[in-house]
């Protein structure tokens, strides 16, 4: 009833090698991502800014107030988040190309 052959496993993959060109193609991708949502976080801000908090309930004036923060920071961490990756990124790039060009030649 238990067939272990219905799968087909790859025979010996090899794992993807960091190149340069990856890394700079990686740290591009998450520093639009990071810029995007640094982006975002500012417009959600500033809509939050524009419009005060219409209660004269205190507990609706607190629980908006910490839902607000915590909107914006959750978006701030994803922007933060994208950034440290993109930074990481781009030093192994240059770790590689240093890597590279220090690399004695192999005859």
């Amino acid at each position: 009833m238990s067939d272990p052959n219905l799968i087909p496993q790859p025979e010996n993959e090899t794992p993807a090698q960091s190149t340069p060109l990856r890394c700079l193609l990686g740290a591009t991708v998450s520093g639009g991502l990071g810029y995007a949502m640094y982006s975002l976080m500012i417009a959600i801000a500033t809509n939050f800014a524009a419009k005060p908090i219409h209660s004269d309930n205190q507990l609706v004036i607190r629980i908006t107030s910490a839902i607000r923060t915590l909107v914006v920071g959750v978006v701030a961490l994803g922007a933060g988040i994208c950034g440290i990756i993109a930074i990481g990124l781009l030093a192994l790039g240059v770790q590689l190309l240093l890597q590279k060009w220090t690399k004695p030649r192999e005859n």
